[in-house]
Order: C-alpha cells, then structure tokens, then sequence
C-alpha cells in the first residue's frame, strides 16, 4: 500500500502537524474527533430507527386500510335499477 516515498512523505507531514499544533492540542483533538464520529453513528443509528418505524407504520396502515370492505362511493350497498 505504501511505498518507502509515501512513508516519508507521512513522516515528515505528522512532524509538521506536531511542531504547528503541539502534543497536547494534537490529543485534544484526536478525543474531540472520536467524540464526534461517536456522535455521528448515534445520529445513523437513530435515523435508522426512526426510518424502518415509520415504514412499520406505513405497512401497518395499508394493512388495516386493505381489511377494510370498500365503500360504494354513491353511498348505497347494491346496484340500483
């Protein structure tokens, strides 16, 4: 995956984002970035949920609205002569 060039190339940018930001902010945002794709998953899993309950209740209706006799839309039971 990655060449003798590549791994230099890695180096030398982690080394250069270690002198601009220091360890400590480095940590603080490896923690804050974890917190944040922790909350993004909350928000799939979520919506998910949300999503396939709201299908169960579509299929629930068209259920109930399917066992249900159709009404004669003139209002009468029979054919009128």
């Amino acid at each position: 995956m990655f060449g003798p060039r590549e791994i230099v190339v890695v180096l030398i940018v982690l080394v250069i984002v270690v002198m601009v930001f220091g360890p400590k902010r480095i940590k603080s945002l490896g923690s804050e970035l974890g917190n944040a794709i922790k909350g993004f998953r909350q928000a799939v899993r979520d919506k998910d949920a949300e999503t396939a309950g709201a299908n169960v209740a579509q299929r629930d209706d068209a259920d109930a609205a399917s066992a249900q006799p159709e009404a004669d839309p003139a209002g009468q039971a029979g054919p009128s002569r």
